[in-house]
């Protein structure tokens, strides 16, 4: 197909042409502020769908609305009729135009349009009423208080809330582009009159903050925001979309002696913590055993030998482990255990346990395998 999409170098126009072209569409037209005003008329005359994207939101004036959500609304449509194209439209509007402002009413006379359109040519439409957006590449002070929130805090910037508890509708734009995929194939989600995205969360302004700011946070005590929540894992592969270029890595604290280095890498409240253990040639470490603790040792480096012994048995069992050869090695239990490094390098092991460390209840008692 060949696919018209004007606002190409916005918010939803870069992740839509990036997802177009994933799927293998190729042959797509994009119109910018910058665009020739010959581009729209040629592409008017070619297109198979429109995704009519541009609009205004943020004007220095007030007419600016509707020259920018209403005329090229009405330039487009009477391009597609002197071409007698029958290409589908997709406008996206916004909830404002439910409200007796400025923006929304510019919004709102631009859905009439299309409406109108569709009743003279019969031609389909899709007009998407989207809520607050948030995703990658959105842009700070412009978007959405998503986009604000995540480059202030992960550049150390104040942020402004008025109101803690005001409710915010949110939409992520990896939902909005499988409903636009839908309606590309002409099956969109309706609702009334309306097209939907059936995917939102509701969430208080003072409840964003405070997750976003957990994000920054994770960095420095290791926590892994809850994935297993839709919102949490979209808001939170949000915040990293913003990170600094210069601050994508961050350090670990490395407890290091002459036997090595220990280092905690991931600590989740469910899911326990991940560390990794360094251990230099003949360092023999653990030789101790848990009530309920367990681990799980994944040597990637090096080889090594995983001992173990119940402590009421004098019989001693042998794991030889390498990381020519990636095994995992359960620690049950009731074992005393420990892990040698028999190797001429440094031995490598990743190693999972299933509850964080607390010093106040260590469940770990020393015994020689």
């Amino acid at each position: 197909m060949k696919i018209l999409v004007t606002g190409a170098k916005g918010f939803v126009g870069k992740n839509l042409i990036a997802e177009l072209k994933n799927k293998g569409n190729n042959e797509i037209f994009e119109i910018t502020r910058e665009s020739d005003p010959s581009l729209l008329e040629k592409y008017t005359k070619e297109c198979d769908f429109v995704f009519h994207l541009a609009g205004v939101n943020r004007p220095k004036d007030e007419d600016e609305f509707m020259k920018g959500n209403l005329g090229l609304t009405s330039q487009l449509l009477e391009l597609l009729k002197k071409h007698k194209n029958k290409a589908p439209v997709l406008l996206t509007s916004s909830i404002q135009a439910e409200k007796d402002n400025p923006y929304g009413r510019s919004k709102k006379a631009g859905e009439d349009l299309l409406f109108d359109y569709y009743r003279e040519t019969d031609v389909k439409v899709y007009v998407y009423r989207l809520p607050n957006l948030f995703g990658k590449w959105s842009k700070p002070n412009y978007n959405t208080v998503v986009a604000t929130f995540c480059h202030n805090m992960a550049r150390g910037l104040d942020i402004q809330i008025n109101n803690p508890d005001a409710e915010l509708n949110l939409c992520y734009i990896d939902d909005v582009l499988e409903e636009f995929s839908r309606a590309l194939e002409g099956k969109p989600t309706m609702q009334g009159d309306f097209c939907v995205v059936s995917e939102t969360h509701n969430i208080k302004l003072g409840e964003l903050a405070d997750l976003i700011n957990g994000f920054k946070e994770s960095r420095t005590n290791l926590s892994i925001p809850n994935m297993e929540d839709a919102l949490i894992k979209k808001l939170y592969s949000t915040y990293l979309s913003f990170l600094p270029e210069n601050q994508f890595s961050y350090d670990l604290k490395m407890n290091s002696d002459h036997r090595g280095s220990f280092t905690e890498f991931i600590r989740t409240p469910e899911r326990g913590q991940v560390s990794i253990n360094v251990s230099k040639p003949g360092i023999t470490k653990g030789n101790h055993w848990h009530h309920t603790k367990n681990e799980k040792f994944l040597v990637v480096s090096g080889e090594g030998l995983i001992r173990f012994r119940k402590i009421d048995s004098n019989e001693i069992i042998e794991y030889r482990v390498s990381g020519e050869r990636l095994q995992v090695v359960d620690i049950p239990t009731g074992y005393t255990h420990s892990i040698v490094n028999v190797g001429e390098s440094d031995l490598v092991t990743v190693m999972w346990a299933n509850e964080c460390f607390d010093p106040e209840k260590p469940d770990t008692y020393f015994v020689e395998v």
